[in-house]
């Protein structure tokens, strides 16, 4: 990785640490980790997009790793999501950035393009599905049986437990090097911080309450990413998204799981860069 400053910031309302790499001057590109990931997701992405010349900024998301933990499950709603990166990307010194988003990161990513296209230039989806193309397939018995951990997580304390004793479980890339013993003691650590472990599952118990979205067009440049072997989400997902993308790639890779930057850093890299640097 390149060299990196970490520090605190107070958005809208919550405190994140954030970390960062590259020019201060550079193009902006925010890092958006997923469950049950903090910043560290993107290790093998920051240093390659900083010595390219971009800003990069990888926040831990609220209630994640070193970042305030709001109690209760309201504040963990979509819409506070999302404010937070737009919240963010104005308190860096910047009106727009390139927004990267993986799993939950890439939930908060199209909903940000959605409802606050203004604060984005590029978005790049990775295994995180369009609401709209998401309850679609939730009509399907084939996703439900890929989704019943979102049941399992509305339940008090019992996925807390779950997630403390068998998360490492979970980091399993389809590449023997995705993660490593010493990544996992990582994450187990970001896990035990205090209250992060019930702030990482208020996530899904705040997912229900958000309802349907009704604007579903997403009006900047989009790149999606999608490893085929995403034992969570059905290679379908990414199919059809034109239909609310008009701006639009996909690039699918049939040999990685859902951890894709994880599994083929190389090829995302070039993706992004090639993308980015448009």
């Amino acid at each position: 990785m390149a060299d990196l400053a970490g520090r605190e910031l107070v958005v809208n309302g919550v405190r994140l640490h954030v970390v960062e790499a590259g020019p201060v001057d550079g193009p902006l590109v925010v890092l958006l980790h997923g469950f049950p990931e903090f910043w560290r997701a993107w290790e093998r992405q920051i240093g390659p997009l900083a010595r390219a010349g971009f800003r990069v900024v990888a926040p831990d998301l609220r209630g994640y790793d070193l970042s305030e933990k709001p109690p209760g499950v309201p504040a963990y709603r979509l819409s506070r999501l999302r404010e937070d990166v737009a919240a963010l990307i104005h308190a860096l010194g910047y009106e727009r950035a390139h927004v990267v988003g993986h799993d939950w990161g890439g939930i908060i990513a199209w909903a940000l393009a959605i409802r606050q296209p203004e604060v984005v230039d590029r978005l790049v989806i990775l295994n995180a599905p369009h609401p709209a193309a998401a309850r679609r397939m939730l009509r399907m018995p084939r996703q439900w049986l890929r989704s019943w951990y979102i049941l399992f997580f509305q339940l008090p304390w019992l996925p807390e437990r779950f997630l403390l004793r068998s998360g490492r479980k979970m980091l399993r890339g389809t590449n023997p090097a995705a993660y490593t013993p010493h990544d996992r003691e990582l994450y187990q650590r970001a896990w035990e911080q205090p209250g992060a472990a019930t702030a990482m599952i208020n996530y899904y118990r705040a997912l229900p309450r958000f309802g349907n979205v009704k604007e579903n067009e997403v009006r900047v440049p989009t790149l999606v990413l999608w490893g085929e072997r995403d034992v969570a989400l059905l290679p379908e997902l990414a199919d059809g998204l034109e239909r609310w993308v008009p701006d639009l790639r996909v690039v699918r890779f049939p040999r990685a799981s859902h951890w894709v930057m994880r599994d083929e850093p190389v090829r995302v890299n070039n993706l992004l860069l090639g993308f980015l640097s448009i």
